[in-house]
């Protein structure tokens, strides 16, 4: 038998449409299985708390084996898994094609499509995932919505945290009246005909609920990055990638999000058009995860496969034209470096370290680059029993930003960023932080470009 992790990971289909994928004994079966061979491996004890929960539920059995622990106590381990992917991708040795075939972060989400199918998804959390429903209605009202969310509130946040499960210290992202994709219909950005790459790309920018609704910014940098390179770009946005809801097990949701974008961006495809993605997470679900959950048969596979080839993560799509057609001038040195995170779902699309390749093109680049973790899991770091653990699985980043003592703080995921921020105001007290920005904006400074 040979180790794992010799030869590339292979990602298995979600076979959820089976009766027997909802079959609680051989869900449990499944589950007492991997969590043998990772009580005995151990390897990923130092990634997310599913690790140490698990290991410490199976020391403190009887026996100190796995048929010693109640089926009902394995949920804790559950609960703490944010599908970061990294045990998959990065850790375990037993990954297919190892023929113990371990997927971690599909068992967990497995699990939780049996608990939402016997009892639904949690209300207040089904209410806090419904992004496009929520950035649409906090959008008609930003300014107030923005004050009462605000972590700062002390009037307001105790009542969230009760109402919905929403920690009062946790930061929530702020919602912009106008969206990115009307920004961007209200603002022209034509293409410069003097870059290297005009005339050979053009790109759909997939906006995202995240950059759409919370963060604009991020997609008016993109856009005028690209502009500024000679691609000719559109902004689509159809709706959410269903992320949030594969964090919950509601698969169907998934498919039905994913029929929805391929099915709107399959035109733009056909006319030559790359796909690009402003989130990891986002760009994750349309090259990898849509594909393992979409069946064969469904009418809209097609769309999906061909979009799994046409989308590129942001970062990786200006990376690919610096080397193939090469950047427009005008990039110009920004003092006092940028600690960078490299974010787990951008990790997951094994494309290596694409953030930092871009950012490494400004003249006199000065990165601190931090590959780990920032524990926050997306919706999993703002509940109420989940924050704690999201500060205490990213404080040793938390801790590599503070000490690089760098001007710019960047993480290529937009609700990583604060949550790190939040964990070196932690640290630091009332000393000094960096400025906050994404990668995205860090690179159209560069370029002189303000959004």
């Amino acid at each position: 038998m040979r180790e794992g992790s010799l030869e590339a990971p292979v990602r298995h289909p979600l076979d959820w449409r089976n009766p027997d994928f909802y079959d609680e004994a051989k869900l449990d079966a499944e589950m007492r299985r991997v969590f043998e061979i990772c009580h005995g491996c151990r390897r990923c004890f130092n990634l997310c708390d599913s690790f140490p929960r698990l290991f410490d539920l199976v020391d403190n059995a009887g026996d100190a084996e796995v048929h010693g622990v109640e089926s009902k106590d394995f949920k804790p381990v559950v609960d703490a898994c944010t599908l970061c992917d990294m045990c998959f991708m990065t850790k375990c040795p037993y990954v297919p094609p190892h023929e113990w075939a371990l997927d971690f972060p599909h068992l967990m989400v497995r699990y939780r499509a049996v608990e939402a199918k016997k009892a639904g998804v949690p209300f207040a959390l089904k209410q806090l995932t419904q992004t496009d429903r929520n950035g649409k209605l906090a959008g008609a009202v930003a300014p107030l919505a923005n004050w009462a969310s605000d972590e700062k509130n002390t009037l307001t946040r105790p009542l969230l945290e009760k109402v919905a499960d929403v920690h009062r210290e946790a930061h929530l992202p702020k919602f912009h009246g106008k969206t990115f994709a009307m920004r961007a219909k209200a603002e022209p950005a034509p293409a410069n005909t003097a870059a290297p790459a005009y005339g050979k790309r053009k790109a759909v920018l997939y906006a995202t609920c995240f950059a759409n609704y919370n963060n604009p910014a991020i997609g008016m940098a993109a856009r005028a990055i690209l502009a500024k390179n000679g691609v000719e770009t559109e902004v689509v946005y159809p709706s959410c990638c269903g992320m949030p809801q594969l964090e919950q097990g509601d698969l169907e949701k998934v498919d039905r999000n994913a029929a929805r974008v391929a099915t709107a961006l399959a035109p733009w495809i056909a006319k030559g058009y790359d796909v690009v993605a402003l989130v990891p997470s986002c760009a994750l679900m349309l090259k990898m995860e849509w594909p393992l959950i979409v069946p064969k048969d469904s009418a809209h596979r097609r769309a999906v496969e061909d979009l799994a080839q046409a989308t590129y993560d942001v970062s990786e799509y200006i990376v690919d034209i610096a080397r193939k057609d090469g950047l427009a001038e005008g990039l110009q040195p920004l003092p006092g470096g940028v600690a960078l995170h490299i974010a787990c779902h951008a990790r997951a699309q094994n494309m290596g370290q694409k953030a930092t390749e871009m950012l490494r093109l400004i003249p006199q680049a000065d990165l601190k680059v931090i590959e780990r973790c920032s524990g926050h899991g997306g919706s999993w770091g703002v509940l109420t029993e989940n924050f704690p653990t999201a500060l205490k699985v990213g404080k040793p980043v938390a801790n590599q930003a503070s000490k690089a003592g760098k001007a710019f703080l960047a993480s290529e995921c937009p609700i990583a960023g604060p949550h790190i921020m939040q964990g070196m105001e932690r640290l630091n007290g009332e000393g000094p932080l960096p400025e906050h920005l994404h990668p995205i904006e860090i690179f159209a400074r560069a370029y002189g470009i303000t959004v």
